[in-house]
C-alpha cells in the first residue's frame, strides 16, 4: 500500500510538471523568437511630439527587484512566473542608466534625482542644486540652483503632477522643485540655525511649486505646525517650529487665484475628487511615508484608508489631460526602496508589482502617439537572488534543489542581501547564520539573511535600467549617464532650452500628434536623419 501511495505522488507530480512546463520542447522556443524577431522588425521610431510625459520612477528598483517582482507578479496569478512580462518590459526601448552622484561611487536618491530630472548630475544628498553646494551648507546654494523637467513643463503652459508613496518632501518628488543643500529639510525644524537664507522643502513646495495641479503622497506632518495634531493620528503632532499650517495656505492661495482645487487627505476624501471639477489637487495621506501595499488594506493598521499608487495615477491623468497644451507627470513607487532597506523582500516586491500596475494604468489611458512613458530607478540595492533553485520555486522560498548546498548544512533562500540587519538575528548572536527550518520566509516582516552586519542596507552601485515608449523613446538606445533622461523628455516634449528641432506649425490641429504647446511641431525628416546618424556613429565606435 505505501509502494503505491509512493508510486501516485510520483505520478502527480510528473503529471504537473508536465502540464507546468510546456515551453520544454524546442518548437515553443522557436516559435516564441520568430514572433519576438517579427515584432522587433516592425518597430519604427515614433518621432512625434510627446504633447505628454510621464516619468515613472521606482525608488530602488534595480535589475535583481525587477526580475524577482516579475517573478512574484506571475506567481501571485498561479503561474510558475519566470515567464511572466512586467507591463513594462513590452516597451520597445531599453537602455541603461549610470546612477552614481559626483561625489560617490553608489548613489543617493536626491543626487540621483537631481540627475534625471533636472539634467545635471550632483552631491550626495542634494536635491536641484549643482555640484559647487557643500552638502549641509547653506551659504553654498547661492548660485547653485538648476531647474527640473517640471519647471520647464509649466514654462510652456504644460501643467503637472507628482505621485509618490513617499513622502511629498522626499528625494525624488522634492528634487521637482526645490533646491536645496541638504534632502533632511524637509521642514524648518530640520534647518541648522545658521540657515537663516534658506528655506525649508515643504515651504518651497508651497512656494515654489504652487503651480502643480495635482501633489499626491504622505508627509502630512512636514506641513503642519508642532502646535497640531494630525487628523487620522490624534496622538502625532505636526513637525514645523512655524506656526503657519502650510495645508491651509495653500487652500488660501488657491482661493485667492480662484482656483478650483481640493485637499483630501484619507481614501473617503480621495473617492470624492471629480476631475472635471478638480483642477489642482493636494493629498496627504499619511504624516509620513505611504503604507507598504501589504498595510494599504489591512484596516486594524491603515484606518482613514488612502488609494493606491494606480488610483492615484489614473486621478492624475485625468485631470492633468484636460490642458490641451500636456502635461508632465512625475510618478514615484518609493517603498520599494524601504522595504529593501528593511531587508524585507516581501514589502518590497509587492510594492513593485504594485508600481507595475501603476504602468499599466498609464499606458492603457494614455495614447502612444502623443505620450512618452519612461520606467527607470534611481538606483539599485544590494539584493541578491541566486541558489539555482528549480523552476517555479515560491520566489520568496527556500532554494530547494541540492545542487549548491550551503557549507554549513543549513537551507538558504533564493532572496538574500549583501548587507544590513539580517546578519545575525539577536537570538543567534553566537551559533552562527540562523537555520531557516521551518521558518515562514514568506511572512510580510521576515528579514532576509544578510552577508554584512549594517544596521540599515545599502543602495547598490551597478547600472539600472530605463525602459521607454511613445514619442522619441529610440533615443534611449545603450548606456547613458543618468542625467541624459532629462534631456531625452525635454528634447521629446519641446521644453527647457533645446527646441532648435521644434518649428513652428500655424496648422496644426488638437488631433496632430505632431503638435507642442498649441503651435510646434517636429521636423521629422530632420529627426530621423539624426537618429540614422545617431546609430551609424554608435555602430562605428
Amino acid at each position: 500500500m505505501h509502494l503505491i501511495l509512493v508510486f501516485m505522488v510520483c505520478l502527480l507530480i510528473h503529471a504537473r510538471g508536465a502540464k507546468d512546463l510546456p515551453e520544454q520542447r524546442a518548437p515553443y522556443w522557436n516559435k516564441l523568437g520568430q514572433d519576438e524577431l517579427k515584432k522587433a522588425l516592425g518597430v519604427i521610431p515614433n518621432t512625434n511630439v510627446a504633447k505628454n510625459v510621464i516619468l515613472f520612477l521606482g525608488d530602488g528598483m534595480g535589475p535583481s527587484t525587477v526580475t524577482a517582482a516579475r517573478i512574484l507578479k506571475g506567481q501571485k496569478m498561479g503561474n510558475l512566473g519566470e515567464e511572466t512580462v512586467l507591463s513594462f518590459e513590452n516597451f520597445n526601448a531599453v537602455a541603461l542608466s549610470k546612477t552614481y552622484n559626483t561625489d560617490r561611487q553608489v548613489a543617493d536618491s536626491a543626487g540621483t534625482a537631481t540627475a534625471y530630472l533636472c539634467g545635471v548630475k550632483s552631491k550626495y544628498g542634494v536635491m536641484g542644486v549643482d555640484d559647487r553646494v557643500r552638502r549641509g551648507n547653506c551659504a553654498s546654494e547661492s548660485g547653485a540652483a538648476v531647474d527640473s523637467i517640471l519647471k520647464w513643463s509649466e514654462d510652456e503652459g504644460k501643467s503637472t503632477g507628482i505621485v509618490t508613496t513617499a513622502r511629498i518632501t522626499h528625494a525624488t518628488p522634492g528634487a521637482a522643485y526645490s533646491h536645496t543643500a541638504d534632502r533632511d529639510w524637509e521642514d524648518d525644524s530640520k534647518l541648522p540655525a545658521n540657515a537663516t537664507s534658506c528655506k525649508d522643502i515643504a515651504l518651497q513646495l508651497i512656494e515654489n511649486g504652487k503651480d502643480i495641479e495635482v501633489l499626491l503622497g504622505g508627509g502630512r506632518a512636514n506641513f503642519i505646525p508642532k502646535s497640531e495634531n494630525d487628523p487620522e493620528y490624534p496622538a502625532i503632532q505636526g513637525r514645523r517650529l512655524n506656526s503657519t499650517n502650510l495645508i491651509e495656505l495653500w487652500q488660501r492661495l488657491k482661493v485667492q487665484e480662484n482656483k478650483r482645487h481640493q485637499y483630501v487627505w484619507n481614501q473617503t476624501g480621495f473617492d470624492s475628487v471629480k476631475a472635471n471639477d478638480v483642477d489642482y489637487l493636494l493629498g496627504l495621506f499619511e504624516p509620513s511615508h505611504m503604507q507598504f501595499e501589504v498595510d494599504r488594506l489591512n484596516n486594524t493598521i491603515e484606518v482613514a484608508g488612502e488609494p493606491s499608487i494606480a488610483e492615484m495615477t489614473k486621478t492624475a491623468i485625468e485631470i492633468l489631460q484636460k490642458n490641451d497644451k500636456g502635461y508632465f507627470l512625475l510618478v514615484e513607487g518609493g517603498r520599494i526602496d524601504h522595504g529593501h532597506h528593511q531587508t524585507k523582500a516581501v514589502r518590497a516586491l509587492e510594492d513593485t508589482v504594485a508600481f507595475d500596475a501603476a504602468v499599466e494604468m498609464a499606458t492603457t489611458m494614455t495614447n502612444t502617439n502623443e505620450t512618452l512613458i519612461i520606467v527607470t530607478a534611481d538606483h539599485s540595492h544590494v539584493f541578491t537572488m541566486g541558489g539555482y533553485p528549480s523552476r517555479g520555486n515560491p520566489i520568496f522560498g527556500i532554494t530547494d534543489t541540492d545542487s549548491q548546498p550551503a557549507t554549513d548544512n543549513m537551507p538558504y533562500t533564493t532572496l538574500t542581501y549583501g548587507n544590513g540587519i539580517g546578519y545575525k538575528p539577536l537570538d543567534y548572536p553566537t551559533t552562527g547564520r540562523e537555520n531557516l527550518t521551518g521558518v515562514k520566509t514568506d511572512s510580510i516582516n521576515y528579514i532576509q539573511q544578510s552577508a554584512v552586519p549594517l544596521s540599515y542596507e545599502t543602495h547598490g552601485g551597478e547600472d539600472v535600467a530605463i525602459y521607454a515608449h511613445g514619442p522619441m523613446a529610440h533615443l534611449f538606445y545603450g548606456v547613458h549617464e543618468q542625467s541624459y533622461i532629462a534631456h531625452v523628455m525635454a528634447y521629446a516634449s519641446c521644453v527647457g532650452v533645446n527646441k532648435d528641432h521644434c518649428i513652428a506649425s500655424p496648422t496644426a490641429s488638437p488631433n496632430n500628434p505632431c503638435k507642442t504647446n498649441g503651435a510646434s511641431r517636429y521636423s521629422v525628416h530632420t529627426t530621423v536623419m539624426l537618429f540614422t546618424v545617431t546609430l551609424l556613429i554608435s555602430f562605428l565606435a
